[in-house]
């Protein structure tokens, strides 16, 4: 058997698909993918790259590499130039910003870098943000509150991922969690992955192993319709709380000194 239908095969297990179910995927009809499993046929490039990208993977480690339990992925600073890039530019040759809405979160995980997905997406541009490769995403769920879900944020694509910083916030597209707005814990570790947390301390930090991620964007700006509610007007007992706190601090840092 050879090695693109052992591959085609062990990857559609790892990811709980059955044959028929993998096919509704692809487009393709289910006896196509028995025989390329079989290795009776295999399928064109168009449709390996469609492969390719509906897990995550360049095309040499699809067809050249031996995917299985022992398998890793190429370093990804030096798989970089592999990751294919989809964009679109208006009348004057300038880089849109294309928004990915909640509804089209499935979608994007298999058409991101099929320019054809990317150019039916709503597109925009924001003035202060000419210089760099910039996508929206509306972000769902109340994870990273104070933004409310809702929220689009507009980020900055990441081409290497050990320029990851931690402590700030990325929009990480993997092919198990599909799109998520987090915060970075720690640098990026080829062997890990990246170690993410919500805003919303409910959450517990999560790692997102390195062959699993398919594209980072680093937040830069947010969009909501939802304006922020003034300061309640503060009450005796929380002035109360707040003195009593500060002659606590005043007194811890009196007996410091002495």
């Amino acid at each position: 058997m050879s090695i693109i239908a052992n591959n085609l095969k062990y990857l559609r297990k790892k990811k709980g698909l059955t044959q028929q179910q993998f096919a509704d995927e692809l487009g393709i009809k289910r006896a196509s993918v028995g025989a390329y499993e079989e290795g009776r046929a295999e399928p064109r490039y168009e449709l390996l790259d469609k492969i390719a990208v509906f897990y995550g993977l360049s095309m040499d480690e699809l067809v050249k590499d031996e995917i299985n339990e022992h398998w890793s992925p190429a370093s990804r600073a030096r798989a970089s130039n592999l990751r294919v890039l989809s964009i679109t530019v208006d009348q004057d040759d300038q880089e849109n910003i294309e928004l990915v809405p909640v509804k089209a979160s499935a979608g994007y995980l298999n058409g991101y870098a099929d320019p054809e997905y990317v150019s039916e997406l709503p597109r925009f541009s924001l003035p202060f943000f000419r210089h760099g490769t910039y996508r929206a995403f509306e972000i769902h769920g109340d994870s990273m509150l104070p933004l409310p879900s809702g929220s689009i944020i507009v980020a900055e694509y990441v081409d290497d991922w050990h320029d990851i910083k931690p402590g700030q916030t990325y929009v990480v597209i993997s092919s198990n969690e599909g799109i998520v707005y987090k915060r970075v814990v720690q640098k990026y570790k080829e062997e890990k992955g990246l170690l993410l947390s919500s805003d919303n301390k409910v959450y517990d930090p999560y790692w997102v192993p390195a062959a699993d991620i398919v594209e980072v964007w680093k937040a830069k700006a947010f969009i909501s319709t939802e304006l922020p509610e003034p300061s309640p007007e503060p009450t005796i007992e929380s002035l109360t709380t707040m003195i009593t706190q500060m002659q606590k601090t005043i007194n811890h840092a009196v007996a410091d000194r002495t």
